[in-house]
């Protein structure tokens, strides 16, 4: 299977979510992407399975799923600055 992304760290920051793909960081602010990890505690938010692909995270106790493609696409489309 090939991989879509390298996803190579994945981390929580007081009110933010730092995601590592393709060796390039980006920075999101949880609440504007994930309600379900906005509320999550920090052991909800650091149970999370990337797919081998590295298409998407899934959070098994929250039943969360974000894909990279979205993530990438909403920071391009708010401007965000990575």
């Amino acid at each position: 299977m090939e991989k879509l992304f390298n996803i190579s760290d994945i981390s929580f920051n007081n009110e933010f979510f730092i995601l590592k793909i393709n060796n390039q960081e980006y920075k999101f602010a949880i609440k504007e992407i994930s309600e379900k990890l906005a509320k999550a505690n920090l052991t909800e938010r650091q149970n999370f399975i990337v797919s081998p692909s590295g298409y998407g995270i899934h959070w098994p106790a929250l039943d969360e799923d974000l894909s990279i493609n979205g993530l990438l696409h909403y920071l391009k489309s708010n401007r965000h600055v990575a």
